[in-house]
């Protein structure tokens, strides 16, 4: 069994814990897909971040069996080349969960503690308490999303006594939420958040799914906060919601275009704050992932128990 990574910079560490445990496996691990391009043809199992996977590749690997996908994102994948060959997918998603929370917490915290203001005002040598400062202690964070990600938000959202609404496709309880809505009714929870927070995926479902309407709905000093995936509004839709004061303050982590080139109107709104799609970024995701990859190696291997985080290449999550 040939196993090949084009994962970069993989800790020595973790090379000799999945040698010295799977002896029967060939492992090559290689700095990126260029060098495990001349691989691929033999692999049984990839490592990939799944933005380098073409179906040009997928036909290359004629002895693939399974794709292991160190990223939530799966977007990019050419799904249809994969579903055709009947390959098994799976990714890390969850890993992302912690460092995302303390994102979106840490955002929130930002804008009603004013802190773009106060940073400004210290470069300026400005003492000026007039600031209008806000708590997010006891409010309503409605999460679009009650996923891994989502949940740990809503986790530690109750920290700060916050009453939690989630939404997805099912509805389902979850925990940490108080209250659960499918995305048909989601329109109820909308306009009961003092937060929103958007942790969803990429889908046919969910682009442009946040329409002008539903920013009319939030309260008019309701946060926004999007980390899941850009398309998920229209950037002039967002535009106009706070322009229109129809929210108090946009956090975005992902945009419909990424990287935002320097001229984008959305660095110039004052009630916009944008970071370049890093808060799943930590020192601890390359272990993390490994770790659960090395979990699944050993259910794949011993036919044994059921892996995790496995993707339907036809639905594409």
């Amino acid at each position: 069994m040939k196993i090949v990574s084009a994962i970069k910079r993989v800790p020595g560490d973790i090379k000799e814990r999945l040698q010295g445990r799977f002896r029967d496996a060939e492992f090559y691990f290689c700095h990126g897909i260029e060098e495990a391009d001349r691989y691929l043809a033999e692999a049984d199992i990839f490592l990939t971040y799944g933005e380098d996977l073409t179906p040009e590749r997928i036909r290359k690997a004629e002895n693939l069996k399974w794709i292991m996908v160190m990223s939530a994102g799966m977007d990019r994948m050419p799904f249809n080349e994969i579903a055709e060959r009947d390959i098994l997918v799976t990714n890390v998603r969850g890993i992302h969960a912690k460092p995302m929370a303390e994102y979106a917490i840490s955002m929130l915290l930002q804008v009603s503690r004013q802190a773009k203001i106060l940073i400004e005002q210290e470069k300026n040598h400005t003492w000026n308490r007039r600031p209008v400062m806000t708590e997010i202690s006891g409010g309503t964070m409605v999460l679009l999303s009650t996923g891994a990600i989502a949940q740990e938000v809503a986790r530690l959202a109750k920290a700060f006594q916050m009453r939690t609404l989630g939404v997805s496709k099912s509805g389902r309880k979850k925990p940490y939420f108080d209250e659960t809505y499918t995305i048909d009714d989601f329109e109820q929870a909308l306009s009961q958040g003092d937060f929103i927070v958007a942790a969803l995926p990429s889908t046919e479902e969910t682009v442009h799914l946040l329409k002008p309407e539903h920013f009319q709905l939030m309260k008019e000093d309701a946060i926004f906060l999007n980390m899941g995936r850009g398309d998920l509004v229209e950037t002039e839709v967002l535009l106009n919601a706070v322009r229109n004061s129809e929210i108090r303050h946009a956090v975005l982590d992902v945009m419909e275009e990424e990287p935002l080139p320097a001229g984008h109107a959305l660095w110039d709104e004052e009630k916009i704050t944008i970071t370049p799609h890093l808060s799943g970024i930590s020192p601890h995701y390359v272990p993390r992932a490994f770790e659960l990859f090395e979990e699944n190696l050993e259910v794949y291997v011993s036919g044994s128990g059921d892996m995790m985080n496995t993707i339907d290449p036809k639905r594409g999550y």
